[in-house]
């Protein structure tokens, strides 16, 4: 279950990603006139210390562009080169915010999701009145059928590319950034769907 807060984010996550997406050599073009929101959703952190949210974007008239992102209290060892920026939670104060391709927790839960044909996690909004059960804009579905997934372990290798290549002790991921129709090129896969989507998505793949 993830918890979200009603809060004010200075800059908000939009804000960061406007600033950050046109150095990735990776993002189509330099436009990111109108960027907006078009879906997302959350994966569990178990130890529940960080927030994993994956999030589909696009600028303009644009492509689909998938921004995996973790939130944290205190700044990731070693992570320096996935930082998207540090914003102000109004609840939960001075947050780091990552490419999540460079984070261990936001790997672990991926890999798990796809071997085991999980999904994304139930969100509980906190408001005045007490949590509210909020409906994800988008659902993730993994495709394996094993009922243990053994531990992705330590990141040993990022290549921040499109598909970002992610090698781990115990997974190899490819993380797709521009969204498009092609199918899964292995039987191990995330696919996200949302209202409106013709077809589900690839998000990622294990190789």
């Amino acid at each position: 279950m993830a918890t979200i807060h009603q809060a004010t984010l200075i800059p908000t996550k939009l804000e960061l990603l406007a600033a950050w997406l046109p150095g990735r050599h990776w993002y189509p073009g330099d436009d990111i006139k109108d960027l907006e929101r078009i879906a997302g959703c959350r994966f569990d952190d178990p130890a529940g210390e960080v927030g994993v949210e994956m999030l589909v974007v696009r600028a303009g008239g644009g492509p689909l562009v998938h921004v995996p992102m973790t939130y944290r209290g205190a700044p990731l060892e070693d992570g320096d080169s996935f930082l998207i920026g540090e914003t102000e939670h109004e609840v939960l104060g001075h947050r780091w915010v990552y490419d999540a391709v460079g984070d261990p927790v936001f790997v672990a839960a991926l890999a798990d999701a796809i071997r085991t044909g999980g999904h994304e996690a139930e969100e509980m909004v906190q408001t005045p009145s007490g949590p509210q059960r909020r409906e994800p804009s988008m659902t993730v579905r993994g495709s394996g059928t094993a009922t243990h997934a053994d531990p992705a372990g330590r990141l040993v290798r990022v290549e921040a590319g499109d598909p970002a290549v992610v090698a781990a002790e115990g997974v190899r991921a490819e993380v797709r950034r521009v969204l498009n129709p092609n199918p899964a090129d292995t039987p191990l896969h995330l696919t996200a769907n949302w209202p409106g989507l013709p077809r589900p998505l690839v998000l990622a793949v294990l190789v």
